[in-house]
């Protein structure tokens, strides 16, 4: 027997009642017209049609026909019972539900029924199952928040001259939104950012900055930043060099150690300030300063040791991040690093945290270069689009989703 379709959402029941009836495209032997493929990827729905959506693996999107006619339905059924774990994403180019947004399936074993009417309502949900007392299409905003810790490179350790050492580098400058957790130089948490579906926002990761050479400071870190359209841009500013010969030590995130002067200056709600270097008839070198600590002053036997760190669970365990290079003394106590990534005298800061590098010691020992930076993003895991560059470490934390970029990439919201 040849097949015929009826487009009925219900049938009429003996009783003259309306009572669910099969779904849409019945046969002629009353069966239900189903894709039998069980999709487990993105795709882009037949009308009149019903799907078995199976999302163990990923969340993926289905989208609705583009050009449908008003009476045309889409079925969507929860094939593993995972849409709570995974959630199902539907998007359309006419509207779902009177609303340009995307909507989500987040009910394990749920099923919904959507029919087209028109452009002013698009598509709308009328039956289905498992989803309480009416279809339970999760509006999916076309924005979301994010929390961000973004720390920028640490400064260069201060080269050795005659039998002096060097002033440390500054940590990089330490910004966070997380969990009201602190920012560097005592600052509050900062405001989570508003990323919008879709856009591509720039990561910029900066490089620690280089050591000192004979008779010469260190240099400046580079920033780190957050950046894209309709965004605040979010900069962190690169660790202040250690200084040598002879002078204050760099401005920058957290500022550099001092040479028989004052420490650099740290910037407000990022780092503190370096110490300073003792006077030219005595011998130690400021260490740099901290995202948690000012940088210690030398003295007439010792390099100053670099300011601490900040501590954040952003990635999910407390990790310290951007402490003070340790400065350098020609003869005796070489400066510490500060806790976080700092290098001690004459080391170089340890790579993505921003720690500052170690200032020259016994005179004619190298200075350390500044740590690189890194910039950290967590989100839910609802909200993940998985479009990145860069190659950021992904982890995840509960329900949110964790970026690590120790590279500079971007991130597609």
């Amino acid at each position: 027997m040849g097949t015929r379709t009826r487009k009925f959402a219900n049938f009429i029941g003996a009783d003259g009642v309306l009572s669910a009836g099969a779904l849409i495209n019945v046969t002629a032997d009353g069966t239900a017209d189903w894709d039998t493929t069980v999709k487990t990827s993105g795709f882009t729905a037949t009308a009149n049609k019903g799907f078995f959506c199976n999302t163990t693996s990923a969340a993926f999107t289905v989208t609705l026909p583009s050009s449908p006619s008003a009476g045309d339905e889409v079925v969507i059924v929860d094939y593993a019972g995972t849409f709570a774990t995974n959630n199902l994403t539907i998007t359309a180019t006419p509207k779902i539900n009177g609303s340009n947004n995307d909507v989500t399936l987040t009910t394990n074993r749920e099923a919904t029924r959507l029919v087209y009417i028109d452009s002013t309502q698009g598509w709308l949900a009328y039956s289905g199952v498992n989803e309480g007392t009416a279809p339970s299409l999760t509006d999916v905003s076309p924005s979301y928040s994010v929390d961000f810790l973004v720390i920028a490179g640490g400064g260069g350790g201060g080269g050795p001259q005659s039998v002096y050492g060097g002033g440390a580098g500054g940590a990089g400058g330490y910004r966070n939104s997380y969990s009201n957790e602190t920012s560097g130089g005592g600052g509050s948490s900062e405001t989570e950012l508003t990323l919008t579906i879709g856009t591509v926002y720039t990561i910029t990761v900066g490089g620690g900055g280089a050591a000192g050479g004979s008779s010469a400071s260190g240099s400046t870190g580079t920033d780190s930043s957050i950046s894209g359209t309709g965004l605040s841009t979010i900069t962190s500013s690169g660790g202040g060099f250690g200084r040598s010969p002879t002078g204050t030590g760099g401005n920058g995130g957290s500022g550099g150690g001092g040479a028989f002067a004052a420490g650099g200056t740290g910037t407000a709600n990022q780092g503190y300030n370096g110490g300073a270097g003792v006077a030219a008839s005595e011998d130690g070198k400021g260490g740099g300063g901290g995202a948690g600590a000012v940088g210690v002053d030398g003295t007439g036997s010792s390099g100053g040791n670099g300011g601490t760190g900040v501590a954040s669970s952003i990635t999910g365990s407390s990790v310290t991040r951007a402490g003070g290079g340790g400065g350098g003394v020609g003869s005796g106590t070489q400066g510490t690093g500060g806790s976080g990534g700092g290098g001690n005298a004459g080391s170089a800061g340890s790579v993505n945290t921003g720690g500052g590098g170690g200032g020259a010691t016994q005179g004619n020992s190298n200075a350390g270069a500044g740590g690189k930076g890194v910039v950290i993003l967590r989100m839910p895991t609802a909200n993940y689009s998985g479009t990145t560059t860069g190659s950021p470490t992904v982890t995840t934390d509960g329900s949110d989703t964790i970026l690590t970029f120790n590279d500079t990439g971007s991130y597609t919201g």
